[in-house]
């Protein structure tokens, strides 16, 4: 009897430590996740957006590993607890489509896989162009779900629509354009994909 309590124990230490990581073992294939950058330019993109967070990617499992498939330098799949980590304080939070139980069969994800490999090592845009040259992260996430899904998550918007009266704000535009600031350009923020109406929160740690 003793043994097997003892058996149980180890069991389940080994199981919390596996998960401890992450907080969460629920993750599903094309979920996408949130989190704080510490990269230069995340403080600008926060208060232009109003919002906390300023990176994004998607979830894919390979094997049994779940990996971030996300626009950095370059564009590539990270492995998830990496890219957690990554991020400040280690938090994030994983969002879901409304119904993906019927949109997100294996064929679309197959599907999905398939138009993100043409990004694969593409550079991270630093210019926020509405391009495929190169490409930010939600540029990248929007841009998947729009070609594989059929499906617009968030609302598109011109820089000029954001916030560009702060200082911080102001001085990575004047690094980025100098005075020739392209405020008609259309943007796709992590804030605006957060919030979408389109979207459920399944999991913030």
């Amino acid at each position: 009897m003793k043994k097997t309590l003892q058996h149980i124990t180890i069991g389940l230490i080994f199981l919390i430590s596996c998960q401890s990581n992450t907080g969460f073992s629920g993750f599903q294939n094309g979920d996408i996740i949130f989190q704080t950058s510490k990269s230069g330019q995340s403080k600008a993109i926060q208060i232009a957006t109003g919002s906390k967070y300023s990176h994004m990617g998607i979830i894919y499992k390979q094997g049994n590993d779940y990996f971030v498939y996300e626009a950095v330098q370059p564009v590539k799949l990270t492995p998830l607890n990496d890219w957690i980590n990554r991020g400040e304080n280690g938090h994030y939070v994983v969002k879901r489509i409304k119904n993906s139980e019927n949109l997100l069969t294996p064929e679309t994800l197959t599907k999905m896989k398939q138009i993100g490999e043409k990004y694969a090592g593409k550079d991270y845009d630093l210019y926020f162009e509405w391009s495929d040259s190169r490409i930010y992260c939600s540029e990248l996430v929007w841009k998947i779900y729009k070609e594989a899904v059929g499906l617009e998550i968030g609302e598109l918007e011109k820089l000029s629509d954001f916030n560009l009266t702060d200082n911080a704000v102001k001085q990575k535009l004047m690094e980025r354009y100098g005075d020739n600031i392209p405020k008609e350009e259309l943007v796709i923020s992590p804030a605006s994909m957060f919030n979408s109406d389109q979207l459920i929160t399944i999991f913030e740690n």
